[in-house]
């Protein structure tokens, strides 16, 4: 019989550079199919400021989510705190631009929230 242990292990800075890479790579995949892929359907939808305001956020926060982890001071309260900020602010304005729920637009500002929370713990940091 399998054993499952309780032990999640924690995330280490190697994972974390490897997710903010992964995320900029997403970011410009995003941008790109934006542009290309999905320019027809944003324009008619009229949200095409929409998703490149998504993209926009979250390529410069998916750049400091890889660059963090590499600083001997990173602090992990504010890398997922950026993290957050990406999947609920610019996850929120992907669906919202191609879905038009507008109800998205009111889960957004919890994202920037997130993104302010963690530049603020940047901010009063104290780097050792």
């Amino acid at each position: 019989m399998l054993q499952t242990s309780r032990y999640i292990a924690p995330v280490t800075n190697r994972k974390r550079v490897r997710i903010g890479a992964a995320l900029s790579f997403l970011a410009i995949c995003l941008g790109a199919f934006g542009a290309h892929g999905l320019g027809e359907l944003l324009k008619a939808n009229n949200t095409t400021d929409i998703w490149e305001t998504a993209v926009f956020y979250h390529f410069i926060h998916a750049v400091i989510l890889f660059i963090l982890p590499q600083l001997n001071s990173m602090n992990s309260k504010a890398w997922m705190s950026l993290l957050t900020g990406i999947v609920v602010f610019s996850g929120s304005l992907y669906v919202l631009a191609l879905s038009q729920i507008k109800i998205l637009g009111a889960i957004t500002p919890i994202g920037g929230l997130a993104f302010l929370i963690g530049w603020g713990i940047l901010f009063f940091h104290k780097a050792e």
